[in-house]
């Protein structure tokens, strides 16, 4: 088709860790194939675009971030469009789709999608094309997929109804003969793809060829009772499938080594959204007993000499990075081990086709390569299909390859979810899987994504601790399973475990954290402030705290921060404070048996707590979990809320705690109320959208 016959759309992106990005960048590639010219830019470059005199169809990917947050390359937009002077009809010209990425796990899922939804249609915008909502707490691809399918048709009818608008009838006929050949292109990636996308250039022969082979290799390197699938291995009907896989990623990368004279930049020059502070840990305390499940260590930072601020509540970040062992296990397999401390000089690669390719943030142009792989890029992260797709034309194995190409496949989703998404698969486990991938050092930057900081909520008060910061976490462990036969720790929590190693006092539960040695080693952190999990404004009114386990981790600043208060407003009217903690063991995991402290001082009202292993020789069997507790206590929880206009705040795990919590408080309402559930249920969304029923979980 002609150029000038081509039509143009808008095509924008906001994105936190890079999917957003990802996904508008396929939306892109594919255009082309469609007859279509998709003109992509980043939210933020707002001087590249203008919707207000837009006149093409819009399609909008955004993530969301936080607790709901637009992610912060969207929020000048957000704040631009949030503007309650604008009339009712200012983007009343505006046609767009919008595809929104979220997790159920949490509270507000696709909220920053959702944001941007709402604030268009209150503006006057039409949808061309249905709003889609991408869950990642089941697979992007299950909405991504089919939505990126509908949106050629959508937008052909768009461009058709926008022509007749226009009483342009004869481009009307030209755009929609030349448009027609999108269904063709569709059958032919549908059923042929393996024509166009399935070429595999490093051997030289079409993949139409190559996939009509019976792949003996493949059948005969599988042992004879494997009926089952696994990573490296695939079973009718999927091994017998021709394949819908993604066009190849335009490579946009050039990597070339220099010497080894030199300094690496600071790490905290990596960061672009905040200012970061080096600040020594001076105390470190194991909460758990050795015999616990998991391990829960305390860390004290101290920030005095900073200008580091917060209130209780918020969280803060923690740069780290990767596993030295992993890095040079990754170095060693692509037999680059003798050149870990060679600098190299990383360009966008000149006549790359890849649309508004640009150098990667989060690269230095100078460093070296084991500076790269240890605190550039994320070499723990879940590759995603476009890697895989890239990965088959560094494989030489036939088989590997066809199974890589099955992973990245339509045909094998489920396989992909089964052994890569669910498995927490990483590159290592790849390429120790199929050894004869050998990608190239630029495939890796270009598709592993930016060593993200890790989050923590903050446990302790400036107020009540002056100058210190303190934080818990679990260690988290990554046990071995088919797909990855090693087991791993957290990459933030298994550095700051060995960091602290030297400082640890097992067996020692405490609140106060003074004293103690001071230590040497410091880390680098940067403030999330949050903008609403924090304690009443007014300190008359009554709040609930519900934090088993870690969760308990913001409200020990709560309590600090009221206790000080408390001394120091003696004249003050408090609130009656409630907290349901629960844990496994009462003498292995009970992080913080010094709570007794806040109830004899008065700053704790109530506290209840349960142990869900603990055995007991009671005739009624004691509350297992929080859930259970809270329920013991429905007309307390009902009055907190309902009469005395309280806050209720829950922090910690999602899945199995937060909804069942959640659970917990709709049959409270339903029966304070005297109404069904439904009615129940809408209350707590009233309660949520009032700041008043608040969450900080985690998935």
């Amino acid at each position: 088709m002609c150029c000038d016959l081509k039509r143009r759309f808008l095509l924008l992106y906001a994105t936190q860790k890079g999917q957003a990005k990802a996904i508008a960048e396929e939306i892109w590639q594919q255009a082309g194939a469609h007859g279509l010219e998709a003109d992509m830019h980043c939210m933020s470059e707002m001087d590249k675009y203008n919707l207000e005199t837009e006149k093409d169809p819009v399609v909008i990917v955004i993530s969301t971030t936080g607790t709901g947050d637009p992610p912060d390359t969207a929020r000048k937009f957000v704040k631009k469009i949030e503007d309650r002077t604008l009339p009712p009809d200012h983007f009343a010209h505006l046609q767009y789709g919008l595809l929104g990425l979220g997790d159920s796990e949490y509270t507000f899922f696709c909220n920053g999608g959702k944001t941007v939804d709402r604030r268009l249609q209150e503006l006057g915008a039409q949808h061309f094309y249905n709003t889609g909502l991408a869950d990642d707490c089941v697979g992007l691809e299950l909405v991504v997929d089919p939505w990126i399918d509908g949106l050629w048709l959508a937008l052909k009818e768009a461009f058709l109804l926008q022509k007749e608008k226009e009483g342009m009838s004869s481009v009307v006929d030209a755009a929609s003969n030349s448009l027609s050949a999108a269904p063709h292109i569709v059958h032919e990636l549908n059923v042929s793809s393996k024509v166009q996308n399935l070429e595999l250039e490093d051997e030289g022969m079409r993949s139409s060829d190559f996939l009509s082979q019976k792949l003996v290799d493949i059948n005969l390197e599988a042992s004879a009772g494997d009926t089952e699938p696994s990573l490296v291995h695939s079973v009718t009907p999927l091994s017998q499938s021709t394949l819908n896989i993604p066009a190849l990623p335009p490579e946009f990368i050039e990597v070339q080594f220099q010497d080894t004279h030199g300094e690496n930049p600071h790490p905290s020059s990596l960061i672009s959204e905040g200012t970061t502070f080096e600040v020594p840990i001076t105390k470190a305390v194991q909460l758990t007993r050795e015999d616990a499940i998991k391990t829960a260590l305390l860390l004290e930072l101290d920030i005095a000499d900073t200008v580091f601020d917060y209130q209780p509540g918020d969280a803060f970040c923690v740069m780290c990075p990767n596993n030295v062992s992993e890095v040079e296990e990754l170095l060693h397999i692509l037999g680059l081990s003798e050149k870990g401390e060679y600098f190299v000089s990383v360009k966008v690669k000149q006549g790359t086709k890849k649309k508004g390719a640009v150098h990667p943030q989060h690269i230095p142009e100078r460093s070296t390569l084991k500076f790269i792989l240890t605190w550039c890029l994320e070499i723990r992260a879940i590759p995603k299909k476009a890697f895989l797709r890239a990965l088959v034309e560094c494989t030489s194995n036939a088989g590997e390859k066809r199974r890589l190409q099955e992973l990245c496949s339509r045909q094998g989703a489920s396989d992909y979810t089964r052994f890569i998404r669910d498995s927490n698969v990483c590159l290592l486990d790849l390429l120790h899987a199929f050894p004869s991938c050998k990608p190239s050092l630029n495939l890796l930057i270009e598709h592993l994504p930016k060593l993200q900081a890790r989050s923590y909520s903050v446990s302790s008060s400036n107020l009540y601790q002056p100058g210190k910061l303190c934080f818990v976490f679990n260690i988290v462990e990554f046990p071995a399973c088919p797909a990855r036969p090693v087991s791993r720790k957290g990459v933030c929590t298994g550095w700051l475990a060995e960091l602290v190693a030297p400082l640890l006092h097992p067996n020692k539960n405490i609140l106060d954290t003074k004293g103690g040695s001071p230590s040497t080693e410091k880390v680098s952190i940067l403030a999330r402030p949050s903008n609403t999990f924090h304690l009443p404004a007014d300190p008359s009114v009554p709040f609930i705290m519900v934090g088993p386990g870690t969760g308990i981790s913001p409200f020990i600043g709560f309590l600090q921060h009221r206790q000080k208060l408390r001394e120091e407003h003696t004249d003050w009217e408090f609130g009656e404070t409630w907290l349901f903690f629960g844990c496994r063991h009462r003498d292995r995991d009970y992080l913080f048996k010094q709570l007794r402290c806040f109830l004899e001082n008065g700053t704790l009202t109530h506290l209840k707590v349960c142990f869900s292993r603990d055995s007991s020789t009671a005739e009624a069997a004691p509350p297992k979990y929080v859930q259970d507790i809270i329920r013991l206590y429905a007309k307390e929880v009902a009055r907190v809320l309902l009469k005395e206009k309280g806050y209720f705040f829950v922090c910690g795990d999602k899945k199995h705690m937060a909804d069942g919590v959640t659970d917990a408080v709709v049959d409270i309402l339903s029966m304070a109320m005297e109404a069904d559930r439904l009615e129940a249920m809408k209350m707590l969304a009233m309660l949520r959208e009032a700041r008043r029923y608040l969450q900080d979980v985690w998935s």
